[in-house]
């Protein structure tokens, strides 16, 4: 399926139904009065966040979405129908905005979450609405309102809890596909992703987080270069960054450090909060690497690039030291969410924290 993260569309609401004038006519039956009755209202568009979606290419090759008309009041007291509603189904994680002001209007970020897009136009009023004992043959009634209209810019940032980052041919694919159930394209070539890859990456019972795999980042991808910068907005609501590094490059020339501090420059230059975010380095391939060579060479890497954070070393490819990686992130992904967890009230009363101290017994007085 191919992914499409970005989309525009128009949705309509559908128009309330018109009053009616109408008398009774009935055989016997003088001065019936008015019967007419009122019209429907317009069918609404609802939108719901759906997990089993993962793209917008639905709504790139369908970009006008209207919904029923209120059908018109009738005689004989006889209401409209209400025009039948429109559910547009997104992926988790769609932000929708307004395609004029750019204002941000919903972000789905709850599963099953049913938000109201566009609201029907109410039904018009039928002439029995305005009988009264001075105005016995009511001859007026009301239109149906209009339902509301918008133009809208759907986006697309997936949900994970971490993303890779790094320089074509890192081994980002390699390394989420040894982790987790992802089956990415991998090949010798730069720009084998194309799209973000996401993947479960499971610790044990009930213990998993999602990781994200984008195309990889080059110099200059701030200003349109490359394909990552088309994706970093999927990197924004991760909780952690790893930075994934190939020690072991096919070109002599190609120094490491240096494309590291690029990407770094390049994450700085798009966006400073997602350049705040926790990041890990990952030093990958190292498999290519003699083991007697290997510690000076990572001592190396860390001293000319004066990082102070967490290092791991790994082979995405032997999965030779994954296991600790994933470990490692997993607790700083659950710890993250506990943090952000709001906090729970408790009763005093059984709250065990708070226990009241025990009055000191009654000192005993000998007679």
């Amino acid at each position: 399926m191919k992914f499409v993260d970005e989309a525009f569309i128009d949705v309509a609401a559908g128009d309330g139904g018109n009053g009616c004038v109408s008398f009774r006519h009935e055989k016997y039956k003088e001065f019936g009065g008015p019967n007419g009755g009122d019209g429907g209202r317009g069918g609404h568009v609802f939108i719901v966040a759906d997990v089993n979606l993962n793209t917008l290419v639905d709504f790139r090759y369908s970009r006008r979405h209207e919904a029923k008309r209120g059908q018109h009041g009738m005689g004989s007291d006889m209401f409209g129908a209400a025009g039948e509603d429109v559910t547009l189904k997104l992926p988790v994680g769609t932000i929708i905005s307004d395609a004029e002001t750019g204002d941000v209007l919903h972000e789905m970020l709850v599963p099953g979450e049913v938000i109201t897009l566009a609201r029907g136009g109410d039904g018009g009023f039928g002439n029995m609405r305005f009988k009264s004992a001075i105005n016995r043959a009511p001859r007026q009634k009301t239109m149906g309102y209009p339902g509301e209209r918008k133009s809208l810019k759907l986006e697309l940032k997936v949900l994970a809890d971490v993303g890779l980052l790094g320089m074509p041919n890192a081994g980002k694919s390699t390394l989420i596909s040894a982790v987790s159930n992802a089956r990415p394209k991998i090949a010798d070539y730069p720009f084998t992703t194309l799209h973000p890859n996401l993947g479960v990456v499971r610790v044990g019972p009930e213990q998993s987080f999602v990781i994200a795999d984008i195309p990889g980042l080059i110099e200059g991808a701030s200003e349109g270069a490359g394909l990552g910068h088309q994706f970093l907005r999927h990197l924004q609501r991760t909780r952690l960054l790893l930075h994934v590094i190939d020690m072991a490059p096919f070109d002599d020339a190609v120094d490491p450090v240096a494309q590291a501090k690029a990407i770094v420059g390049e994450l700085k230059k798009y966006d400073k909060a997602l350049y705040d975010k926790p990041r890990w380095l990952v030093l990958n391939k190292l498999d290519m690497v003699a083991d007697a060579d290997r510690p000076a060479l990572v001592k190396d890497f860390v001293k000319r690039l004066r990082w102070k954070g967490p290092v791991f070393e790994i082979s995405a490819l032997t999965r030779e030291g994954c296991e600790p990686l994933i470990q490692a992130i997993y607790r700083h992904v659950h710890a993250d969410q506990q943090a952000a967890l709001p906090p729970v009230d408790v009763d005093p009363r059984f709250d065990d924290a708070r226990e009241t101290p025990l009055a000191e017994p009654d000192q005993q007085h000998n007679d």
